[in-house]
């Protein structure tokens, strides 16, 4: 899980019935987190949709999104490489712990052994070894948010995208979750953009803050 080089929002733009929200150039290097903080409706959600190629098509765009030198603006989601985590973890209810983890791995694992031995692997450098059987209904918040961040990272994207994924965990465990999640990415080696309205979160993050729509 290495990181392809440099995330860069190149000249984008994004309007919705003729009025812009959001223009932005930057380049998040390897290792770094670029917080994105601003009101409700400013479009940071959106620029993380652009990201992931997901965007509505009530939306309009321009501008060149480039990860590790490639052009990802046009391609399909699947072929960009960009993990993104939000504020629900969105675990499959009728997959085990270990069904969760194996729909992320990458296609280069291949064999079961492998595949198994990846799933528990990730789940003991989160401190769940032992969890790969359980439903994830038995989980508490914490352990949910470290079976979606492990699912993210098996698939060996080439940059992270946060969408407030702290948000609805609890005060005891947002810190301890926050730690887990950049520390995870940094030891990746990707870039990663987190969006927030917490500064908190941005402070824990360490990196560059860009305030929009303010």
């Amino acid at each position: 899980m290495t990181s392809g080089g440099d995330l860069e929002f190149r000249d984008l733009t994004l309007t919705r019935d003729g009025q812009r929200l959001l223009a932005l150039s930057v380049t998040v290097a390897p290792g770094e987190t670029l917080s994105i903080m601003g009101p409700s409706g400013s479009g940071k959600s959106t620029l993380l949709a652009m990201a992931t190629g997901t965007i509505s098509p009530e939306f309009d765009t321009s501008g060149r999104i480039i990860l590790g030198g490639r052009d990802i603006t046009a391609l399909p989601p699947q072929d960009r490489q960009v993990g993104i985590l939000f504020q629900d973890d969105v675990l499959f209810p009728h997959l085990s712990v270990r069904g969760n983890l194996a729909f992320g791995l990458h296609p280069s694992v291949k064999g079961r052994k492998a595949r198994m031995a990846a799933v528990d692997e990730a789940l003991a450098g989160v401190g769940l070894a032992g969890f790969a059987d359980r439903d994830p209904a038995t989980l508490s918040g914490g352990q949910r948010a470290r079976v979606a961040l492990m699912r993210v990272l098996l698939s060996q994207p080439k940059a992270l995208l946060l969408d407030e994924p702290f948000s609805k965990l609890d005060a005891g465990l947002r810190d301890q979750i926050r730690n887990l999640v950049f520390d995870h990415a940094r030891a990746a080696g990707l870039p990663v953009v987190l969006v927030t309205h917490d500064p908190e979160d941005a402070k824990a993050a360490g990196g560059r803050v860009i305030t929009v729509g303010g």
